[in-house]
């Protein structure tokens, strides 16, 4: 992990295109250094996966993932922070 300091977050992503699992599983695996955990739901009457991930990061980072992320086509990514913030 970095020595900046780091925030508490959660990643709010819905996945509509399953074709863009392979991307998006290896940003996640890019970034499993600072995620304390994962939750994924398949919601098959819609077609759609809904996850939830929790990570601990530097804000730069937790930013630069639901970029990427929500950039992927078919995949919608929000982000909630919480007001804890850990000092280097």
């Amino acid at each position: 992990m970095s020595t900046q300091a780091t925030r508490v977050a959660v990643l709010s992503l819905i996945v509509e295109n399953g074709a863009n699992t392979t991307e998006l599983n290896q940003l996640l695996h890019d970034a499993s250094a600072y995620i304390i955990g994962r939750m994924g739901i398949p919601y098959r009457a819609r077609g759609i996966n809904i996850i939830s991930v929790a990570i601990d990061a530097p804000q730069d980072v937790i930013s630069a993932l639901a970029g990427r992320i929500g950039a992927l086509p078919g995949v919608t990514s929000k982000t909630a922070y919480s007001n804890v913030v850990t000092e280097a």
